[in-house]
């Protein structure tokens, strides 16, 4: 065995820290990405915001050049420079009047606000709600106190999911007489949380929840209907088996109707309503708007952080240079500063040339919606940006377009594709929405079965098996033939 020195040539990608830095930010949220920039404004003094209206105090020279030359700029020509930027880029900031309170995946803007009652109701728990309606009451203190019990045994719903022999396990012991005694007076106090407001609360399960609600309500030959329907043929008429119901009950259509209609207007989830409201809020970063017959991309300038180097540390630099080794700290920290600032102008530069790529590619889905949407992959808006997929995998990854007909993330407009007689392709965003269509306009009495589905597909030039049909449909929350069917 002998020992050697051999001398190889090879090639390898070294990612440096800038360049990481660059990767990390482009997959970062825009939430993130401001969590990221207050840490840094935390741990690095030679980097600060620069707030609109004032001067701009520090100009950047090229990554790893030395310490650049303070620059004082007027505001009115900082104004002049960022409207020539702007225009630069294709946009304005008159695209962010436009409303876009339809947002994708959100609350249908065409549905009518919640009402006050609605809102308040929210504003307190349901625990809360139904202790001051039993404060309220002339009944004794034991009582009281069982009815408060049972209310911290509901389920967010309202429902009381467990049995009250179980709830006994929780107050008393194995003595036989007393929890006879206890379970007699749990079920009274039952009977009073029953009567509480909204109705339909405390009830153990979905027919007696909906029992509840007709008992409230006047009498009726509907109600009574009704009434016999929830507590007999519940699940007949969850499944739409009209036949067995009206065989059962001996009543027609015109009987059968208003009461089906009534059930339909109860509230099987009665302490939904005092739920806490999640509201998630989606900061675009890009706005999409028409302008002589283009759409054109513009950044929202709401949602890019605005940087600078502190001026203090910058003519402390300058004056220090070379010199001592906390000036060589704040020089290594200037460095980081400036690849922070270059790193976050690229990175919305590069969302901003993806999103173009793919308004251009899906300019009819602007002008015509979701049944114009054309088969989009990452390979094409790579190779049209000249970016890896990886890169605009992770560009479109939460990462949000506002437009007129509403705010989505950019993955949204990438999708498979079907084949089509004419041996083109598809979206299958664009097909779902034509089964959507197709399923609005259809007969209530004969609804199209996930085959008629596919053969009338196939009649406009898409060919499309039934199960992918059946799967879009699932995908749409559209239910089965069978569930949708109307008397």
């Amino acid at each position: 065995m002998r020992q050697g020195l051999q001398l190889r040539v090879s090639q390898h990608l070294a990612l440096t820290p800038q360049l990481q830095q660059s990767i990390r930010l482009l997959q970062l949220s825009t939430l993130e990405l401001n969590a990221e920039i207050d840490q840094a404004l935390q741990e690095n003094p030679l980097l600060e915001r620069d707030d609109p209206g004032e001067p701009a105090l520090f100009s950047l020279g090229t990554a790893g050049d030395g310490p650049a030359t303070p620059q004082t700029t007027t505001p009115a020509e900082s104004d002049e420079r960022d409207e020539r930027r702007d225009e630069a880029r294709g946009g304005d900031d008159e695209g962010w009047g436009m409303d876009f309170s339809g947002s994708h995946g959100q609350r249908d803007p065409n549905d009518d606000d919640m009402d006050s009652g609605e809102s308040q109701a929210a504003s307190i728990s349901l625990r809360e709600h139904l202790g001051t309606q039993v404060a309220m009451t002339q009944l004794p203190d034991r009582e009281r106190a069982l009815v408060g019990f049972l209310i911290e045994a509901l389920s967010d719903d309202g429902y009381l999911t467990q049995p009250l022999d179980e709830l006994i396990d929780l107050l008393v012991t194995d003595d036989d007489e007393v929890r006879e005694a206890l379970l007699e007076e749990l079920a009274i106090a039952l009977r009073h949380l029953q009567n509480l407001d909204p109705p339909g609360i405390g009830a153990r399960n979905a027919k007696e929840c909906l029992s509840l609600q007709l008992a409230c309500l006047p009498p009726s030959a509907t109600r009574t209907l009704a009434l016999r329907i929830v507590n007999e043929h519940l699940e007949q008429l969850a499944a739409r088996d009209f036949t067995r119901i009206r065989k059962s009950l001996g009543c027609d259509d015109d009987e059968l109707r208003p009461a089906q209609d009534l059930i339909r207007s109860l509230n099987p989830r009665p302490g939904a309503q005092f739920a806490p409201i999640e509201t998630r809020y989606v900061t675009p970063d890009v706005a999409v708007k028409k302008a002589q017959g283009r759409w054109v991309v513009s950044l929202n300038r709401d949602a890019m952080p605005r940087l600078r180097i502190n001026r203090l540390y910058a003519d402390i630099l300058q004056r220090h240079r070379g010199g001592s080794s906390s000036s060589a700290g704040l020089a290594s920290q200037l460095q980081e500063a400036k690849w922070l600032i270059k790193n976050v102008q690229q990175r919305f530069d590069t969302i901003l040339r993806v999103s173009q790529a793919i308004v251009d590619r899906q300019r009819a889905f602007f002008d015509h919606g979701e049944v114009a949407m054309r088969p989009l992959t990452l390979r094409e808006i790579a190779e049209t940006v000249s970016l890896h997929e990886s890169t605009i995998s992770r560009v479109t990854t939460q990462k949000y377009l506002a437009s007129p007909r509403g705010i989505y993330e950019l993955k949204y407009f990438f999708g498979s594709h079907v084949a089509t007689d004419t041996g083109g392709a598809a979206s299958s965003t664009a097909i779902r929405a034509l089964i959507k269509q197709l399923v609005d306009a259809e007969d209530g009495k004969k609804p199209l079965s996930d085959a008629r589905l596919a053969e009338i597909l196939g009649e406009q030039g898409i060919v499309v098996a039934r199960r992918t049909v059946a799967k879009y449909r699932e995908l749409l929350n559209i239910p089965p033939v069978s569930l949708r069917k109307v008397l």
